[in-house]
């Protein structure tokens, strides 16, 4: 339960913070893109602080499958990690909604051109994320202590130049909860199929690599 309660909380930061960052910036202009990107980053590298070291800091539905699928989580405790972080940004998106009104779609991710544009860049961004979470957390060679800084840098880089592309989802709660509070569901799958994908692509690829 300790677990669970960490994924929920860490979720909750990032969508209360990287889709609040989307909503302020519409209403007040104060951050920019660069802002929004930096604050996605930052969020999570303070959560895996924070909180790896009770749950792994997953905080992505798509990260959790990719674990599993690679054999690093147990297939067993998926299922309740995937319910607990989409609990945490469905409440994240409703409190942004309810303290900041209706905008920018809440936060959501939209693709700003085709379909199938945003879901080849999904797949490739969600591929260069959890290539870096196998490093960092699966590979004893690599520099554990930096793990946080590496991939909230990883978050932030993808979002500063895949968001006006995608929106720079990589992860299906963080696109799913936003979706729902907002009601536009037009490009949802995309978001939800393409970064467990790319996640899973990643960490198939890292473990050859790391076995060869």
């Amino acid at each position: 339960m300790r677990a669970l309660l960490a994924e929920a909380i860490g979720t909750f930061a990032l969508v209360f913070a990287g889709c609040g960052a989307i909503v302020v910036d519409a209403k007040t202009g104060a951050l920019g893109h660069l802002g929004v990107a930096l604050t996605f980053g930052l969020v999570i590298m303070v959560m895996i602080y924070a909180l790896g070291h009770i749950s792994g800091a997953h905080f992505n539905p798509a990260v959790t499958f990719a674990f599993s699928l690679s054999r690093h989580f147990p297939w067993s405790r998926a299922l309740g990690y995937w319910a607990a972080q989409i609990a945490g940004a469905l409440v994240a998106a409703a409190l942004v909604r309810g303290s900041l009104g209706n905008h920018a779609h809440d936060g959501a991710t939209l693709p700003s051109g085709s379909q199938g544009q945003a879901f080849l860049w999904e797949l490739v961004l969600t591929f260069f994320l959890m290539f870096v979470i196998m490093a960092v957390a699966t590979d004893t060679r690599a520099v554990g202590e930096a793990a946080a800084i590496a991939v909230g840098g990883t978050v932030g880089l993808d979002a500063l130049f895949g968001g006006p592309v995608t929106g720079a989802s990589m992860n299906p709660a963080r696109s799913l909860a936003p979706a729902l509070v907002s009601g536009d569901l037009h490009a949802l799958w995309l978001y939800v199929v393409a970064p467990p994908l790319g996640a899973a692509l990643a960490a198939l690829t890292y473990r050859y690599l790391r076995a060869s």
